[in-house]
């Protein structure tokens, strides 16, 4: 029996869609519909520089290996600690990477196993 991939969905739109969008939800007149993205950014140049060749390896390392702490990230990726912790942080901003904290310890935690991208088209909330 195949697992089912879990998967976060992204969704590009305008800052004032956004905006319509979290003012409706806000006061009760939208909800968020099953199936929509979860994470949104508002160019398609914000996604690839989040989501550049570098960083989705960075994933796959992270999510295939599990490492205990930053530190032993590092040393797998070849990546100074400084660097990783600031890739790290703006991907945990949008929901790509999770830094469990036990203590003083940080642990990078991927829960995707794919990542799919709809673009609105429409200006409509």
């Amino acid at each position: 029996m195949a697992t089912r991939a879990t998967v976060l969905k992204i969704g590009i739109a305008s800052a004032a869609f956004l905006k319509a969008r979290t003012i409706a939800i806000a006061r009760g007149k939208q909800k968020r519909r099953p199936g929509e993205p979860r994470v949104w950014f508002t160019s398609l140049n914000s996604v690839a520089q989040v989501l550049s060749e570098p960083n989705r390896a960075l994933l796959e390392l992270i999510r295939s290996s599990k490492p205990a702490t930053m530190t032993d990230l590092a040393e797998l990726s070849g990546r100074k600690e400084s660097n990783l912790s600031r890739t790290l942080r703006t991907m945990e901003n949008y929901g790509l990477v999770r830094l469990a904290k036990t203590g003083r310890t940080v642990r990078p935690v991927v829960d995707w196993d794919k990542v799919e991208i709809e673009v609105q088209l429409a200006e409509a909330a």
